[in-house]
C-alpha cells in the first residue's frame, strides 16, 4: 500500500512539472501574437509534442495499462499542443502554414492509422505496450535532440541566454519524478528509458549554466575588444621627426650618387 501511496504522489509531482514544461511556450506565442508573425521560430517542436503525447496517452490508457495519471499530463499536453499548433498557423505565413498543417495532419492521420492497426490485429496487451511503448520512446528521445542543440548553442557563445534556468531545472525535476515513478511496483522500462535520459540532459543544461552563468559571451568579447582597439590613441609622428627623415633620405641619395660621367 505504501508503494502504491508513493507512486501515485510522484505521479502527481510528475504531473505538474510536466504541466510547467508545456506551458513554457507561451512566452514565445506571447511575442508571436504581439508581432503578428512567428518570424524565424519553427513549429515543428508543437507537432513533435502533439505526436508525443498522443502516444503516451494511449500507452497510459486501458488498451494497453491503464495508469490514469500518465493519461492527464498527457491529455493535457495533447490539448496545449493542439492550441500553440492553431496559433502558430493563424501568424505563419502561407508556405509555412501549409507545410505545418500537412505535417500536422500527416502525423495525426498516421497515429489513428496504427492506433487502429495495433488495436485490431494485436489482441495481446503486452505486445500492445511493446509495440505503443517502443514508439512512444524513440519519438521522446527524439524530442532531446533539441537540448542537445540548445547546449552546443551555449558551449559555443558562452552564453546562458539561449538556455533559461527554469526550463533546465523542470527537465532534471520532471526526469527524476517520472524515472522515480517508473521503478516503484514494477519497473516501466519504456518510461524509464525517456524520463532517465530527461533527467541527463537536465544535469547537464545545469551543470553547463553554472559553468557559463557568469562567462562573458563570445561575441561580447569581440565586441569589447574591437572597442578597445577603436579607443587607443594613434601614435603621431612629430612634424620635427619627419624633417629629419626628409633630411637622412636627402643625405642618403647624395651618397648614393652613380659615378660621374667621364
Amino acid at each position: 500500500m505504501g508503494h502504491v501511496d508513493l507512486k501515485v504522489v510522484l505521479g502527481i509531482l510528475g504531473n505538474i512539472t510536466a504541466i510547467c514544461l508545456f506551458v513554457s511556450p507561451i512566452p514565445t506565442f506571447i511575442k508571436i501574437f504581439k508581432k503578428k508573425s512567428v518570424g524565424d521560430y519553427s513549429g515543428i517542436p508543437y507537432v513533435a509534442t502533439l505526436l508525443n503525447c498522443l502516444l503516451w496517452t494511449t500507452y497510459g490508457l486501458p488498451w494497453v495499462k491503464m495508469q490514469a495519471l500518465v493519461v492527464s499530463v498527457n491529455a493535457a499536453g495533447t490539448v496545449l499542443a493542439l492550441i500553440y499548433i492553431a496559433l502558430y498557423l493563424t501568424y505563419a505565413q502561407k508556405s509555412i502554414r501549409m507545410k505545418v498543417m500537412t505535417l500536422s495532419l500527416a502525423v495525426v492521420v498516421g497515429f489513428i492509422g496504427v492506433l487502429v492497426l495495433v488495436l485490431e490485429v494485436v489482441p495481446d496487451k503486452e505486445k500492445r505496450k511493446l509495440i505503443i511503448g517502443t514508439l512512444a520512446v524513440v519519438f521522446s528521445i527524439l524530442m532531446y535532440a533539441s537540448p542537445l542543440t540548445i547546449m552546443r548553442t551555449v558551449i559555443k557563445t558562452r552564453s546562458v541566454k539561449y538556455m533559461p534556468f527554469l526550463l533546465s531545472l523542470f527537465n532534471f525535476l520532471n526526469g527524476v519524478v517520472w524515472t522515480g515513478y517508473a521503478f516503484i511496483g514494477g519497473i516501466d522500462i519504456f518510461i524509464v528509458i525517456p524520463n532517465g535520459l530527461g533527467a541527463l540532459s537536465g544535469v547537464l543544461q545545469l551543470a553547463l549554466y553554472a559553468f557559463y552563468r557568469n562567462s562573458t559571451p563570445r561575441d561580447q568579447a569581440i565586441q569589447d575588444d574591437t572597442t578597445v582597439e577603436k579607443s587607443l590613441p594613434m601614435k603621431t609622428i612629430p612634424s620635427s621627426a619627419y624633417d629629419q627623415m626628409e633630411k637622412g633620405d636627402l643625405a642618403l641619395n647624395k651618397q648614393s650618387d652613380p659615378l660621374p660621367k667621364p
